[in-house]
């Protein structure tokens, strides 16, 4: 199974892109981060031409994730159970929050567990965006845990956009980001407790840094000056990473006009395409 993630910043704006990207890589199971549209306006039929199936959360112009499959595609969740809400107007972080964004999709694909997901920016750390942030990969480490705890053996795949650089190597530059979000130590704590608690990423055995990068500002020239930022990762319980084959970033995906400011990850499983 060929899995990739790719926040492609408007799946309307990239459609070619797109479904030019899933014949180049032959890519069985696709999940897409910021959509940014509604359901009814997500361009199916160009996936449904290609033979995938396709699953979309998505409301209004801002955030909006997806998951297309050709190796089938059931048991679709909207949201993970204990998802954090963000109250824009207040403009707090509450469990009980009445917004529950469209950042979160799960399904089943080829017997994996995929969920694409978007977790929040967190602005700037004394945003309550930040707040927001820090509690909704709680809440989304406990769900995911408690999955592990339930079936050792489970195959589950976190994939998406995590707006976090783990290490310093995920960085063009410390300097720059020194009192920003992404590397905050905090941030940093809440991704490093899904790799203690049962999940792997796999991409980084196969691309090490520094310098493997996912995401490139689309200002001051940071693509070509190879200045990014490594923020999109595929996490996989053990019981999947055991078989995983190959993974890498596709930076040719970040060239050209019109190119989406990620880059997608993927990799390959030794499963059967169920």
């Amino acid at each position: 199974m060929r899995l990739a993630t790719w926040n492609v910043n408007s799946v309307r704006s990239r459609i070619d892109r797109v479904v030019q990207f899933l014949d180049r890589q032959d890519i069985d199971v696709l999940a897409l981060q910021e959509t940014k549209c509604r359901d009814d306006q997500f361009p199916f039929e160009r996936f449904d031409e290609l033979g995938y199936e396709v699953a979309h959360l998505g409301v209004n112009q801002w955030n909006g994730v997806a998951i297309a499959s050709r190796v089938g595609l059931s048991d679709v969740e909207l949201a993970f159970p204990g998802q954090p809400g963000f109250d824009k107007d207040a403009g707090e972080s509450l469990i009980s929050a009445p917004v529950v964004e469209s950042r979160a999709l799960g399904a089943t694909c080829g017997g994996v567990r995929v969920w694409s997901l978007y977790v929040p920016n967190g602005r700037t750390l004394g945003d309550p965006h930040y707040a927001y942030k820090l509690e909704w990969l709680a809440a989304l480490r406990a769900t995911a845990g408690g999955w592990l705890t339930a079936d050792p053996q489970a195959k589950v795949a976190l994939v998406g956009d995590w707006n976090i650089a783990p290490r310093d190597e995920d960085v063009w530059s410390m300097e720059f980001f020194a009192g920003k979000t992404h590397v905050s130590q905090p941030e940093r704590d809440a991704f490093n407790a899904f790799l203690d608690h049962g999940f792997a990423d796999v991409m980084r055995p196969f691309a090490p840094g520094p310098g493997v990068y996912t995401y490139w500002d689309y200002t001051q020239l940071r693509f070509p000056r190879r200045e990014g930022m490594r923020i999109d990762f595929i996490l996989a319980s053990q019981a999947l990473a055991a078989t995983v084959k190959d993974a890498n970033v596709d930076r040719e995906e970040r060239k050209g006009k019109g190119a989406s400011d990620h880059a997608p990850v993927i990799a390959e499983f030794g499963l059967p395409n169920e």
